[in-house]
Formats: C-alpha cells, sequence, structure tokens
C-alpha cells in the first residue's frame, strides 16, 4: 500500500484527476482489519483492491525483497529522505519483505508507468506519476 505522504500528495491532484477521468486504485494484499485500518487511518476514498494470492503483485514484477532491499544501504537512505523531510516511520504490513509499486495503465489498457520499488518505502514522486497525464 502507498504510504500516507505519497496519498496525500496525489489527493492535492484530484480535481485535475476528475478531469481528467483517472482512476485510482490502491491495491494491498493484506485483507480484514489491516485493509480497514489502512482505509481509517489514510481516508482512503479511491477503491482498495485486495489481492491476497497477490496476482498482482507477481504480474507486475513486485516480488519479495531480500535483507539487502529492507535493510542494506539504499534502504536506510530512504528512510533517513523520508525522515528529513518531516515524515514519521510507519508500521508495515503483515509482510515487510513484500515490495510494491506504482503502474499507470491508459484507458486502452497500455502501461504508462511501471515502477517496482526496491525497498518498501520506495515509490516515485507524485509528479513523475502525474507526468504522462499532462499534469
Amino acid at each position: 500500500m502507498p504510504c500516507r505522504e505519497h496519498l496525500s500528495q496525489l489527493r492535492q491532484h484530484q480535481q485535475q484527476l476528475d478531469e481528467r477521468d483517472v482512476k485510482v486504485c490502491v491495491v494491498t494484499f493484506d485483507a480484514g482489519p489491516l485493509a480497514m485500518a489502512y482505509v481509517r487511518e489514510t481516508q482512503l476514498s479511491w477503491s482498495l483492491l485486495v489481492d491476497t494470492h497477490r496476482a498482482l503483485y507477481q504480474a507486475y514484477g513486485m516480488h519479495q525483497g531480500n535483507w539487502w532491499n529492507l535493510y542494506g544501504p539504499p534502504a536506510i537512505g530512504i528512510y533517513l529522505k523520508l525522515l528529513w523531510r518531516g515524515r514519521r516511520l510507519q508500521r508495515p504490513g503483515s509482510d515487510v519483505h513484500q515490495l510494491g509499486g506504482d503502474v499507470l495503465i491508459d484507458p486502452e489498457g497500455i502501461v504508462k508507468i511501471h515502477y517496482v520499488g526496491i525497498g518498501p518505502a520506495d515509490r516515485p514522486e507524485v509528479s513523475t506519476l502525474l507526468a504522462p497525464i499532462g499534469l
């Protein structure tokens, strides 16, 4: 699931997303109480797709991270960058090894962005996600 900061930045563009008929869907493998807590804590207004079998994760190459992905210098750098920006680190979901990412698919089904994170907190800048739709 995307971090709260990522969602907050994306929400700032909700009007422009609506004007372009862009739909946002958040995917998680956590079901039940963890998914509901995430929706409540983030005040998620977009669709939440629960992929307990991780079919989408696998289809987009978002596999399990190894020790280096989770605790190595690249991951520490990402965490330090987030802390420097004033973000609090959050409790992970049920599987800290699952890598995530972002995918942008246009109305014709063409993948415009396919970003696989190198660690749990690695996400592209929101401006990178919005660029292919002219924002």
